[in-house]
């Protein structure tokens, strides 16, 4: 049976967020207001200075994007995030861009499972090879307005799309593989038999270390074990 790989996107294959720089490109371009940025400069501040975590930072993004988004027409939508990808693409980690080529290779079949929204994933993806991506639906009203809403999906639930992938794709799973970075793909990561923490967060590392899972860190040219 053929094998498979699961991967987040989002500081794992890229070297940042797509959804980061999906907002901060609506501002730019004026589709979100420039006081919108006053919705997470304070977190990414704390952030970049070492006295908060990046997970109070992200948060803060999505509560903005999902504040604002009503009422953006799905075609500026999609086009900023295809502009996005064109130019932000292959800012990618060697590490993990070599896995997937060296998994495909080997005939994996290789899913990407991420909380950033699913038109701008596509895209992304798509360059990489990627059999399947998951992502976030946001919901498409009338004359092709996003309503604010995010679709009915279950992409909360990381182990229940690996579950589902098992199940209705008829993969092994052995030799199964998944790699995350934050405590939010420890459900994945516990799906599979080989699981790989990348560049983890403190919270992730700490239970990688209880479990004895494989840490990689990529710093700068280096690629390490923990």
């Amino acid at each position: 049976m053929q094998k498979v790989a699961f991967f987040d996107i989002d500081g794992t294959v890229f070297r940042s967020s797509l959804l980061i720089k999906l907002v901060e490109a609506f501002v730019e371009q004026g589709v979100f207001p420039e006081l919108a940025k006053k919705g997470y400069q304070p977190q990414y501040e704390a952030w970049t200075n070492r006295e908060g975590t990046y997970e109070d930072y992200i948060e803060a993004v999505i509560r903005v994007f999902l504040k604002n988004i009503k009422g953006v027409h799905y075609g500026t939508f999609a086009d900023i995030g295809n502009e996005i990808v064109e130019r932000e693409g292959k800012k990618t980690y060697r590490y993990t861009r070599d896995l997937i080529q060296d998994l495909k290779s080997k005939d994996y079949y290789i899913v990407a499972i991420s909380h950033s929204p699913k038109t701008i994933l596509d895209k992304f993806c798509e360059s990489y090879g990627f059999d399947k991506v998951y992502g976030k639906f946001y919901e498409i009203g009338p004359r092709d307005l996003l309503t604010g809403k995010a679709g009915d999906d279950d992409i909360q639930n990381k182990a229940m799309i690996v579950e589902r992938v098992f199940e209705q794709q008829g993969f092994s799973r052995e030799n199964s593989i998944g790699v995350g970075d934050t405590e939010g793909d420890i459900p994945l990561l516990e799906s599979v038999e080989m699981p790989i923490c990348f560049n983890p967060n403190m919270r992730l590392y700490t239970y990688a270390k209880e479990k004895k899972w494989p840490v990689i860190v990529e710093r700068k040219d280096v690629v390490y074990t923990i």
